[in-house]
């Protein structure tokens, strides 16, 4: 809940912000941890606010 990024995707999507925040811990964990920070970073610049 730093910048909103996952409450604003499941708000875009109409899904619930708990299921984008465990999918988004899931694949973080999977995958690697720095180019989720990365992604999420660029998300939270890119995105505009509500």
């Amino acid at each position: 809940m730093i910048a909103g990024v996952c409450g604003g995707i499941a708000d875009f999507f109409g899904i619930d912000s708990t299921l984008v925040r465990v999918g988004y811990v899931l694949l973080s964990v999977f995958s690697a941890i720095f180019p989720s920070i990365v992604v999420y970073l660029i998300l939270a610049f890119v995105m505009p606010e509500d």
